[in-house]
């Protein structure tokens, strides 16, 4: 296969998916990484995609954002250890915040029916998931709800945050690096998230690899606000040291 046809399938294959990695497509065209890599460089240069952290997205998708129903059937099995994996952080009679995000969410309903815990949210999917535990104190944060994330934001949401103290905050986040911090597409969801992290003493980031080297518009943090990473064995062990060098705990499951 020669180069321009290589990449129009790269390209392809990019737009389906929303995104791909280096290693995957040396293995799929049977090429080195190196090859790949010059391929993504001619496509970014020709303004088709935009190279991240290990591979490349589709130009002009860096800022898209699925709906919550997308989200939640993505890296399925991943999210389902992570959520698992994060309930041994949940302090006994504690207070928790947890985050809009769909691996929260299954942290939420992975949550034992006899908890007894403090729990903030204003993730309407998240306290749906927790309103039938009759040992969950359970605080719904008010504000203007965003449809695609079904989460409240705006100045009723960042009032509330200002208010509280908890034990821990469970963050999720649509992209992460350690060069680039945390980001998510929208500048009102970035602040609720950046209030929410102000209000908790010990910060656990809950995050599948494939959001790793992926950045959007609006930074909301970076990893020296990060007390724990729970993520995926599909992270580059490049970026988990840098991770742990800014001093984040990394725990892949």
């Amino acid at each position: 296969m020669y180069a321009p046809e290589r990449q129009q399938e790269i390209l392809r294959l990019a737009r389906e998916a929303g995104r791909v990695d280096v290693l995957s497509l040396a293995e799929q065209f049977q090429v080195t990484a190196e090859t790949v890599r010059r391929d993504l460089k001619a496509l970014d240069r020709a303004g088709l995609v935009r190279r991240v952290h290990g591979g490349a997205m589709p130009a002009g998708r860096l800022d898209f954002e699925p709906d919550l129903t997308e989200r939640e059937g993505t890296a399925a099995d991943e999210k389902d250890r992570i959520a698992a994996a994060a309930l041994a952080e949940l302090p006994d009679g504690g207070s928790v915040i947890l985050d809009a995000g769909s691996t929260v969410a299954r942290l939420a309903a992975a949550v034992p029916v006899d908890s007894v815990l403090t729990v903030v949210t204003h993730a309407l999917p998240v306290a749906a998931r927790l309103a039938d535990h009759t040992g969950i104190d359970l605080h719904l944060v008010g504000g203007r709800v965003r449809h695609r994330t079904r989460a409240a934001v705006d100045a009723w949401a960042l009032r509330a945050y200002a208010e509280i103290r908890a034990d821990v905050l469970f963050l999720a986040t649509n992209g992460f690096s350690a060069e680039g911090g945390l980001t998510t597409p929208d500048l009102a969801e970035a602040a609720v998230k950046r209030a929410a992290m102000a209000a908790a003493r010990r910060v656990v980031l809950l995050a599948d690899s494939a959001k790793a080297g992926q950045e959007h518009f609006a930074r909301f943090g970076s990893f020296a606000d990060v007390d724990l990473l729970i993520t995926d064995p599909g992270l580059d062990p490049a970026q988990k040291a840098a991770i742990e060098a800014a001093g984040t705990e990394v725990v892949l499951v």
